[in-house]
Formats: C-alpha cells, sequence, structure tokens
C-alpha cells in the first residue's frame, strides 16, 4: 500500500457537504433531449431510456464581477456540467464507464505494444516524485486501483487530494509541468497552462483573495508506482481542467479529461488568451458539411439550456443513448471532418498515443454518432456530442456564472454564451482510468 493521507469519512462528508451546498444555491438545468442517431431515444445524465442502435449498426452499439457568495465558475448546474461526485461518487471497483444502457460492449480493448514509447513520461514521473519532500510525495501517491480517480471535479471550491502546484517550490512545480509536457502534446499543454491562467483572471476580475482562483490551485495525484512495465497514472486537476492519465508498458489512455474555462478569452498579464477556437471551428465545419437533411437529423433544436454536458465529473457510469446522426453513410469528406473534429481532442495528448487513439477511433468510424443543439453562427451558444463504442466528446457553451454577465458576449439572465464553455472526452464501455486495461492485466499477467 501507499502511504498516501487516506480518503477519510471527514473528506468524504467534506465534498458531499459542497455538492449538497452546490445543488441546492444553485438548482437543476433541465436536460434536453435529443434524439436521432437512436430512435425514440432520450437521455438524462445517469440514464437512457433506449438503447436502439441506428440502422446498421450492431447490437449494442451506437448507429459584472463576482459577487461576494456567489457560486464558482463552473458550476452548479445540471446533469453531468462536472460538478463533481457528491453522494452518488462511484467506487473504482463498481466503475463501469459511459455505456448505452448499462450494459458493456465486450472486446474493445486490448493489452498490445503501440510501439511508442512511455519512457520519457515514466522518468519525468519520477523526477516529479523524487523531487518532493516526503511528507508532500506521501500527501499524493495513492494505490493504482484507488477511488481517488474517480473523485474529480471542474469546481474550484471542491477539496481535493494531493499536491498543490501553488504549495510547493518553483524548481518543484516546473518538474510537474515537465511530466505534462511529456504526456500532453504541445497546444494540450498551452491549453491546459491557458485554462490555469484565465483561473487567475477571474481571481482578479472577481476581487481577488480567493486562492482558488490563482494558477497555483491545481493539484498532482498519482496512482501506483511510475513503471515501463506495471500500470500506474496521475491526475492532474482543479478549476476547469482534470486530467486523468493511465499507463500500461507502452499503452495510454488520457480520459476522461475535462477542460473548460470562464471567460474563455481575456487578457491575463499582458498577454491576449483565447481558449477553445479549434473544438469550435471544428463542430462547426462539420456541421456545415452535411447536407439539409442530415443537418435535420443531427439537430434537436435551436435552443439549448444553461448546461447540456452528460458526462461529467461524477457521471463515471452514465447511461447515454447514442443520439443525432451516424457516420456510416457520411461522404468521405464527411468523415474527415468528424475525424478532424475528433483529433482536436485526441490531440491534447502527446503526437505519438494520440496517432494510437484516433487509428482505434478510426476503427469505429462508421458507428460514430454527431449530435448538435443550438443555433449555428459562429458566435453561437451550442452543445454538440460525437459518441462511439470507444470515444465520447462533448462541447458545451453555458450560462455565464462570473465572468461578462454585463454586455458583450456574456449573456444576460442566464443565456448561453461561448464566454463559458466545456468540454470532456472519455473512452465508453470500461475504458476511462485505463480500467478495462488494468482488469485484463490482472486477468492475464498475474
Amino acid at each position: 500500500m501507499h502511504g498516501h493521507r487516506p480518503r477519510t469519512p471527514e473528506v468524504d462528508r467534506s465534498r458531499r457537504w459542497f455538492m449538497n451546498t452546490a445543488l441546492l444555491t444553485g438548482g437543476v438545468a433541465a436536460v434536453a433531449t435529443m434524439t436521432g442517431c437512436s430512435s425514440d431515444a432520450s437521455d438524462t445524465a445517469t440514464a437512457s431510456s433506449s438503447s436502439g442502435a441506428p440502422n446498421g449498426a450492431p447490437s449494442g452499439g451506437p448507429g459584472g464581477g463576482m459577487p461576494t457568495g456567489a457560486m464558482p465558475s463552473g458550476g452548479p448546474g445540471g446533469g453531468g456540467n462536472g460538478m463533481g461526485p457528491g453522494q452518488s461518487e462511484v467506487k473504482y471497483a463498481d466503475f463501469k464507464g459511459v455505456t448505452t444502457d448499462g450494459t458493456l460492449t465486450d472486446g474493445l480493448y486490448s493489452i498490445h505494444s503501440t510501439d511508442v514509447s512511455t519512457d520519457g513520461i515514466v522518468k519525468a514521473a519520477q523526477a516529479f516524485l523524487d523531487g518532493l519532500s516526503a511528507k508532500e510525495r506521501k500527501s499524493c501517491t495513492f494505490d493504482v486501483d484507488n477511488d481517488e480517480w474517480l473523485a474529480w471535479s471542474n469546481v474550484d471550491g471542491y477539496q481535493r487530494e494531493g499536491v498543490r502546484m501553488g504549495d510547493i517550490t518553483a524548481t518543484k512545480r516546473n518538474l510537474g509541468y515537465a511530466l505534462l509536457g511529456a504526456a500532453l502534446s504541445a497546444d494540450g499543454l498551452t491549453r491546459t497552462r491557458n485554462i490555469m491562467k484565465l483561473n487567475a483572471f477571474l481571481g482578479d476580475y472577481s476581487g481577488g483573495n480567493r486562492d482558488t482562483l490563482t494558477e497555483g490551485a491545481y493539484f498532482f495525484t498519482f496512482m501506483g508506482t511510475p513503471s515501463t512495465t506495471k500500470p500506474w497514472g496521475f491526475q492532474y486537476e482543479g478549476h476547469h481542467v482534470a486530467i486523468n492519465f493511465f499507463v500500461l508498458g507502452d499503452q495510454v489512455v488520457m480520459t476522461p479529461t475535462f477542460m473548460g474555462s470562464e471567460p474563455t478569452s481575456a487578457t491575463y498579464k499582458g498577454e491576449k488568451i483565447t481558449l477553445f477556437e479549434p473544438e469550435t471551428k471544428a463542430g462547426l465545419t462539420l456541421l456545415r458539411s452535411l447536407t439539409a437533411a442530415q443537418r435535420a437529423k443531427v439537430i434537436s433544436g435551436t435552443k439549448k439550456s444553461g448546461d447540456d454536458m452528460k458526462a461529467g465529473a461524477g457521471q463515471d457510469n452514465a447511461k447515454l443513448a447514442y443520439q443525432g446522426l451516424v457516420a456510416k453513410d457520411f461522404t468521405s469528406a464527411q468523415k474527415q471532418n468528424l475525424l478532424d473534429l475528433v483529433r482536436v481532442y485526441v490531440g491534447n495528448m502527446n503526437d505519438g498515443h494520440a496517432e494510437v487513439k484516433m487509428t482505434e477511433v478510426e476503427a469505429h468510424l462508421d458507428a460514430t454518432c454527431f449530435a448538435w443543439m443550438g443555433e449555428t453562427k459562429d458566435s453561437s451558444a451550442f452543445y454538440y456530442r460525437v459518441h462511439s463504442p470507444v470515444v465520447l466528446i462533448e462541447y458545451d457553451a453555458q450560462s455565464p456564472l462570473a465572468y461578462g454577465t454585463k454586455g458583450g458576449m456574456g449573456g444576460p439572465n442566464g443565456t448561453p454564451t461561448q464566454q463559458h464553455i466545456h468540454t470532456i472526452i472519455r473512452t465508453p464501455n470500461g475504458g476511462d482510468y485505463g480500467v478495462d486495461l488494468l482488469k485484463l492485466h490482472l486477468d492475464n499477467d498475474h
């Protein structure tokens, strides 16, 4: 067993208190229904009323500033917006992953060589851990199958475990950034750091004196021991970002990964930062490449609620029906646009392992569904979802909670805006956190 600070009942109660308070204060947003890829289907954050597959798909598969006391940016809201686990937190032993109806699709993942080395990631992780004090190291190390994997949130006020970046020296922080640099692509690292910077911008905008709205309010935890042969992983988490990174040999799983921001564009310390332009543009490009008849099946309505994300934090076992239009009958150009959209999200991972994941996505491309909610202008607030047996992506332009409510892009009276965006990528059917790979490893190698 690792010498970590245990998840005590007091800590768990604190997290549950936060969730209950968030729900009571913020209310629950309406959950919109999208249909098309799966006929007569409706979904909520945790259940779907239909698991029917689209035509041609296999059975089981898809056919003014912040006032004092205001809720933190990033939550709460309805459905699976990523507030955090709360009382219904899934335990690791009970993890199943996102499914259409609670039934796993078997045979999707396997232990194999990717020919993409993880040596650099292992060395960077070990260097970071070696640079910590014994107390710091104890606070952030857990067993590889610990419940802490699932205990993440995108909300700033959530109580987290691990080593806080703002509490360690600059030298140690740089070792942490080196680990992120090894695990992520250049774009992924830049995106992560910019989320952190805009979190600090929001803190300044809100009057300061909030230690959760800073660049330092991000935490590392490690599950297992860095190794080139044995399973391990790490989690990097804070307001509007949660990266779960599992390693087994030369295989990598970097899901769930949540990235968001409020605002998404601002100037911080003289640097103009704009986030989620690639995600926004790629979604619009795919949508606009569809015919009118296809768009009629993809778009469920021109209105969206303030929060439509279904598979955020605390929704690890969500049942989510396939929706929208299946890519089986897309043209070659439309399929390429779909792959380009997925690549924006997968591309947050280091380039070699991103290519491995894209090969997996492409193998299930014909069974991939695309759904949309909201208007379709460049500046519109909209929601879209990409969903197949091996990938789930959600993009959600949400209502402003702390920024831009007095004009500009910010929407008054809770109107969604591109100045508050949440995104997530998951690996359905037990793939998140590398759970399925770990099970295969334990069943076959031990």
